[in-house]
């Protein structure tokens, strides 16, 4: 509810000491939906004032407070729970089902950092939200950084309508980034005004440099790209779970010949079928922690084509960046 503890007194007038008598719980459960809600009532009497005979009172009170607020519970935001990043507050039953060969997300708060980057209110690119003012994405997105105002970035799981919109302040690509080249894959982009941490947006973890996140764990990549080489665009975030792939592995001749620099990594299956895919670029590579907390660990920024065999997705690696992050950031 939206205040935990309501303080009701009994009575108009507080000539006598009033002190605390305790608290009152009250459950309703409505008639459709077998959903209980518990609210705790926090009430003052005075001293010489029996509780016992107070509790009926403090029952008519609760009702009444219930009565002016049909529908859902309106929840307190604040919480201590919102500062904390990484935190998914909408997990599906296949939020790590086997984006090319992915599945649609299924609500608010699934992928809460999840970001839309649109010039002119299209699609362009993925971001994702690490902290209320910044974003980091993928270098290449931006071929005219110096033009922040033709960008806006758009939260929520679907593109339209989105669930909120913020205003590109700055973009800071990598200063030794030069397009088409893969290396330095990353920016940071400043919004004009902050977002509000609430339960569907929310920050993602940033590791600490020195991070060492092993291979063959599952990883997820989300993002609003083609379902295929060159496909369709969804307008409901897609996710799909892939395995972090060692670099030697990646180096092999048959994958990418040696091209694969510490500033990358892969990941996906050398059989294909699963990968991130055009109009994914500067989204989110994201694994949990052993508490449930989300990191991010790699921007979605190059492959061969999409979910080809032995052509895994590479990424830029958050580990080999993150002090740059810090450094154009202060995170």
């Amino acid at each position: 509810m939206g205040q935990p503890l309501n303080k009701a007194r009994h009575g108009r007038w507080q000539s006598k000491p009033w002190t605390p008598q305790g608290l009152c719980e009250e459950e309703q459960s409505p008639d459709t939906g077998g959903v209980i809600a518990q609210v705790v009532l926090m009430f003052l009497s005075s001293s010489a004032d029996n509780d016992v005979a107070l509790r009926p009172t403090i029952s008519r009170v609760l009702r009444q407070r219930l009565k002016r607020y049909p529908g859902a519970a309106r929840i307190d935001l604040s919480s201590s729970s919102l500062k904390v990043c990484g935190l998914r507050y909408n997990k599906s039953a296949t939020s790590m089902s086997r984006v090319v060969g992915g599945v649609n997300t299924f609500g608010l708060g699934e992928w809460p950092w999840q970001a839309s980057l649109q010039r002119n209110n299209a699609h362009r690119c993925g971001a994702t939200l690490i902290s209320s003012t910044w974003l980091v994405s993928a270098a290449h997105c931006f071929k005219d950084a110096g033009n922040p105002q033709k960008w806006t970035v758009s939260f929520g799981p679907y593109l339209k309508p989105p669930l909120s919109v913020r205003i590109v302040k700055s973009i800071t690509v990598h200063e030794k980034y030069s397009y088409p080249s893969h290396e330095y894959d990353i920016a940071v982009v400043k919004l004009a005004k902050r977002v509000d941490f609430t339960r569907s947006v929310h920050r993602v973890c940033l590791p600490d440099a020195t991070e060492v996140f092993p291979y063959n764990i599952d990883a997820v990549v989300t993002g609003w790209g083609a379902l295929s080489n060159d496909g369709e665009t969804p307008n409901v975030l897609q996710q799909a779970t892939v395995e972090l792939i060692d670099s030697d592995t990646c180096n092999r001749k048959e994958v990418y010949n040696g091209v694969i620099t510490p500033g990358m990594l892969c990941a996906g299956y050398l059989e294909g079928g699963v990968d991130s895919c055009q109009g994914d670029s500067g989204g989110p590579l994201v694994t949990p922690d052993s508490r449930g907390m989300w990191y991010l660990v790699g921007i979605v920024s190059w492959g061969d084509e999409c979910a080809k065999p032995n052509k895994p997705g590479v990424y830029t690696r958050v580990t080999y960046y993150r002090d740059w992050i810090a450094a154009h950031t202060g995170l």
